[in-house]
């Protein structure tokens, strides 16, 4: 097997540094200069020898600085030798547009897989490995030679669910019936039952909850919803259970985003007691408040290359 590097974007220091933290022997930190000049424009250099090396490179399509950013090393990576390239975006941006609803809206999350299905080849290819999408059928958008990869963090969620009902009984719920069928199979998983809302669109911006599909009364609710951006839509829910005569909540996500005051917002409701995020977002990391437990996908991505070497 060829030689490992890693590398990363400048927000994804921290997973990069987890991810060595737990990887076998002989992964090898890739080292780059990066500075930006008084323009504006960014200089990288890759400083490591990536020759004939399988290139892991950690970064996410968070905004448009860190897309470019991520494209620019791969494809440095590869103008300089890689055997092959792994992309791990452990958030994948724009993912909530995966289609157009209105006549002239640009599909951006296909926009993005485009871009990056135009790196240019390497002699044993390029996987793209994401993390629990929005959508399954996004990995159907990349196109060219590479390889997507859709890495499901179910493991996490399911060990913070044992870990926040520490035994007791709980309901398992979704925010909306769109997380229903992968709320309904972990919850089978764990023995337990599965709960989501009924939603009525008001507008394009507004909606009604109509209906909880299960008794939820007396129970501990612990709800999981694939991002958080504002809380919006995890506050309706959360209040539609407590109306419901939910005891408790907690609150999983994976990918913690927390826009703006997103986060005040949920801690300030006072609807929730507990909220778990994974590390696949940078925002989740500027955040220090007993309410939130961040846990690390670095496993998740060792594990996923320990198993297909």
């Amino acid at each position: 097997m060829p030689p490992k590097i890693l590398f990363c974007t400048q927000r994804y220091q921290y997973l990069k540094d987890r991810v060595l933290t737990q990887a076998p022997s002989g992964w090898e930190d890739g080292a780059m200069t990066i500075r930006d000049f008084p323009d504006g424009e960014h200089y990288h250099r890759i400083t490591s020898n990536v020759s004939g090396k399988e290139v892991i490179l950690i970064g996410g399509t968070i905004d448009d600085k860190e897309t470019l950013e991520l494209f620019d090393i791969a494809n440095g990576c590869i103008q300089n030798g890689a055997l092959c390239l792994n992309i791990v975006i452990p958030y994948f941006g724009y993912s909530t547009m995966e289609r157009a609803v209105k006549n002239g809206e640009i599909v951006k999350a296909k926009n993005r897989a485009l871009l990056f299905s135009a790196l240019p080849g390497t002699s044993a290819g390029i996987k793209i490995i994401m993390i629990d999408l929005h959508v399954d059928g996004i990995t159907y958008y990349f196109e060219s030679n590479v390889r997507p990869v859709h890495l499901y963090a179910k493991l996490i969620v399911r060990n913070a669910a044992l870990e926040l009902s520490a035994g007791k009984p709980f309901v398992l719920a979704s925010t909306d019936a769109g997380r229903a069928k992968w709320v309904e199979s972990l919850a089978n998983d764990l023995n337990v039952q599965a709960a989501f809302v009924f939603k009525r669109r008001l507008s394009g911006e507004e909606t009604q909850i109509t209906a909880i599909s299960a008794n939820v009364e007396g129970c501990m609710v612990i709800i999981y919803d694939d991002m958080i951006r504002t809380g919006g839509s995890l506050l309706h829910a959360a209040q539609a259970y407590r109306d419901a005569g939910a005891a408790s909540i907690a609150v999983i996500t994976t990918h913690g985003i927390f826009a703006g005051d997103g986060f005040e917002k949920i801690r300030r409701s006072g609807l929730v007691q507990h909220l778990v995020c994974t590390d696949t977002h940078p925002n989740a990391l500027q955040i220090s408040d007993p309410l939130l437990n961040v846990k690390s996908v670095a496993p998740l991505i060792v594990d996923y290359f320990q198993e297909n070497p």
